[in-house]
């Protein structure tokens, strides 16, 4: 989709400068065309017609903005908590390393870091809808390394069946993570018809509406546009919960790889 591609292509900066432009600049334009062809609509005969329209066009686009930025914003909080899962679930598995014979605990140890790191290396390429198989690859290799192990007393027998538990909590938080990265549109272009013929309406009354002196209009128009700029900027980068300014992080993973990484000399 295209929002995608614009999130993950043109840095966050430069997005929101550019939509300030484009949306106030636009609208100033259009505003300056709209004076000198219409004159009469900078006097106030039509302001009450006017000022009613704006007051509930207004309304309507700051009660779906709100609603669309507290949903996206919840769906993106709902993707840190499970990242988050996710890597507690795999320092938990690092953690009970220690009950296991040194092999055990040395091959398992590597195992779960280069899948840490696939995982790691796979966040970006998900996001952008690719797969990366050695994730995959690296996962399977984790579930064999635990699959060797000979527990020799109770202790190692209860710590094996909760890592598996763990490993398992892991790997599900993981394919939802995946699945969710690599088929994330943002918002339907339904949606997006909506914002933008809201965001029309709000700045096509600010333009229409009846103020004399020239340089207050100019001000309140542009106003207005860097206004809707900046909610079409919040709605884009929210509307993409792995990718963007605003996006979930894979810091919970690299927590595991700084747990498993031997300390440096």
């Amino acid at each position: 989709m295209v929002s995608r591609w614009v999130v993950i292509n043109i840095p966050a900066w430069l997005l929101l400068v550019a939509l300030v432009i484009l949306v106030a600049g636009g609208a100033v334009l259009i505003q300056m065309i709209v004076r000198r062809r219409f004159p009469k609509l900078t006097q106030d005969a039509h302001n009450d017609a006017t000022r009613f329209a704006y007051g509930v066009i207004g309304f309507v686009y700051a009660f779906f903005v709100g609603f669309m930025v507290s949903a996206l914003w919840s769906q993106i909080n709902n993707e840190d908590s499970q990242a988050r899962s996710e890597g507690a679930a795999a320092i938990q598995l690092a953690r009970d390393l220690t009950v296991f014979d040194t092999a055990d605990r040395d091959r398992i140890r590597l195992a779960l870091l280069q899948y840490e790191r696939a995982a790691v290396a796979e966040w970006p390429i998900a996001a952008s809808g690719s797969d990366y198989p050695q994730a995959d690859s690296t996962l399977q290799d984790l579930y064999a390394a635990y699959q060797q192990v000979q527990p020799r007393d109770d202790t190692q027998k209860i710590f094996l069946a909760a890592s598996f538990r763990n490993l398992e909590k892991m790997y599900q938080a993981r394919v939802e993570r995946v699945i969710q990265a690599c088929t994330d549109e943002g918002p339907s272009w339904l949606l997006w018809s909506v914002i933008l013929l809201t965001s029309g309406l709000v700045l096509g009354c600010s333009i229409v509406f009846g103020v004399e002196q020239p340089r207050i209009h100019y001000t309140l128009v542009a106003t207005v546009g860097v206004l809707v700029a900046v909610n079409l900027f919040l709605l884009l980068e929210l509307g993409h919960p792995f990718t963007g300014a605003l996006a979930t992080s894979p810091e919970p993973l690299r927590d595991v790889i700084h747990v498993l990484s031997p300390p440096s000399s």
